[in-house]
């Protein structure tokens, strides 16, 4: 097992009239296949032109579309609007679908998140996918919530606390904290999640930079200085440079190795996801480095 698969949705992304590729879960598996790292993204578009673009996308990055991903009415789009200080907001138009079980290889981690986690029907078949897989792989999970889209807030924090329970590894933002909890502070959530199964929730708050929980307590560090132009794809981008960072702990059979990290080898790991993080919010749309880019970046900061 050296795949990894992600799960969840792609999308065409409307930024001030202009159109990106876009979609949390297909940033996630996009990035890390632009490490150099094999991935195969489950997901559900049309075969249009938009459908097609993401296909041309994913492939171009080095990733795998699984076979059937393409059988969508038409190809979902999000509208996104940005403020004054680089945040994004959305409207959606968006269906979510899933069936069967993908033509892959047991995998060496699933990912998922977002708007596959919540919505319905896909949601549900995701679940039973993770429930699945979760013999042979590492599982990642980022809520990356998406109010507009969620009907019934009860019910997406019961499918939200599901999903984190069966999680080895979750990643959220203060502001998805907030939402999913409001009657507490973001760092209680986290360590109440982390009692729950996971062996590491890690938190990202923006400007003030991320914290990390596992068994052996809290690891934080700084954000990074960058000059933002967007943070379209910050949160994803900061999850692909955790989950290479974490690359030799995942899979099954390293779950307890997972679950004993030290608190520098966490710290260590939150680096190169802030790292991942601020070279990607300092371009236009969800643009994610490459591994020459991340080592360019390295190589001048040792000068």
């Amino acid at each position: 097992m050296t795949r990894g698969l992600v799960i969840g949705e792609a999308l065409i992304d409307v930024v001030d009239h202009d159109e990106h590729v876009g979609g949390s879960p297909l940033n996630v598996a996009v990035g890390l296949a632009r490490l150099g790292r094999d991935v195969d993204f489950l997901t559900h578009i049309g075969d249009d032109e938009g459908g097609r673009r993401i296909a041309d996308y994913v492939n171009a990055s080095g990733a795998q579309l699984v076979p059937g991903s393409t059988s969508a009415v038409r190809t979902p789009t999000a509208v996104a609007t940005i403020a004054d200080d680089g945040s994004a907001a959305y409207t959606f138009d968006l269906d979510w679908q899933l069936s069967g079980t993908p033509e892959v290889a047991p995998p060496l981690f699933v990912h998922t998140g977002s708007i596959a986690a919540v919505r319905e029907p896909g949601c549900l078949a995701v679940a039973a996918l993770l429930d699945a897989y979760r013999v042979s792989a590492t599982l990642s999970f980022d809520p990356n919530v998406r109010p507009s889209l969620i009907a019934d807030r009860e019910v997406a924090r019961e499918r939200i606390a599901r999903l984190v329970e069966r999680s080895d590894i979750v990643k959220a933002s203060d502001e998805d904290l907030r939402w999913i909890d409001p009657d507490h502070e973001p760092e209680w959530t986290a360590r109440a999640w982390l009692a729950s199964g996971p062996a590491l929730v890690v938190v990202t708050m923006g400007g003030r930079g991320a914290m990390a929980f596992c068994s052996a307590g809290r690891a934080r560090v700084a954000a990074r200085s960058v000059a933002v132009v967007d943070t379209v794809g910050a949160g994803d981008a900061f999850m692909v440079g955790l989950l290479d960072a974490l690359w030799g702990f995942l899979g099954a059979d390293r779950r307890a190795a997972l679950g004993r990290i030290g608190l520098d080898a966490l710290t260590a790991a939150l680096e190169s996801a802030s790292l991942m993080s601020a070279l990607t919010v300092g371009r236009a749309g969800a643009d994610l480095p490459d591994r020459a880019a991340l080592h360019a970046h390295s190589t001048e900061a040792g000068n």
